[in-house]
C-alpha cells in the first residue's frame, strides 16, 4: 500500500477530485496548506503599505492506494494539476505498512 501526499493550486481541486474518483479513488483527504519552493512570496500592496506574502496557499491531497493502483493515480494526478508553470505543486509517495479501518477493525487493504 501507499499514500500519496499531492501539493497542487487551489483551482485544479476539482479537477484532480474528479479524475481520481474515475480512476477508482475511495477517498481522500484534503487540506489547505501555506509553503514555498521554487515560486517563492511575492510583494502585494495593502492601504498603501507594501508587505512581503512569503507562503503561498495550496492544497494537499492526501489518498492511500494498493501498490498496484500506484502508477496510475500518480499519472492522473501529474496530467490533471499540471498548467506548465512553476508553482504546479509536488507529490510524495510513502509505504504504508498497515490501514486500519477503526469502524469494523480490518487491516490492510481491505481496509481502504
Amino acid at each position: 500500500m501507499k499514500k500519496i501526499e499531492a501539493i497542487i493550486r487551489h483551482f485544479k481541486l476539482d479537477d484532480v477530485k474528479k479524475a481520481l474518483n474515475e480512476t477508482g479513488v475511495k477517498g481522500m483527504t484534503v487540506t489547505e496548506v501555506r509553503g514555498f519552493g521554487r515560486q517563492k512570496g511575492h510583494a502585494e500592496m495593502y492601504r498603501g503599505a507594501e508587505y512581503v506574502v512569503d507562503f503561498i496557499p495550496k492544497i494537499k491531497i492526501e489518498v492511500v492506494v494498493s501498490s498496484d493502483q500506484l502508477k496510475e493515480v500518480l499519472a492522473t494526478i501529474c496530467t490533471t494539476a499540471k498548467t506548465g508553470q512553476v508553482g504546479d505543486g509536488k507529490i510524495f509517495v510513502t509505504d504504508l505498512s498497515d490501514v486500519i479501518r477503526i469502524r469494523t477493525g480490518e487491516s490492510g487493504e481491505p481496509a481502504i
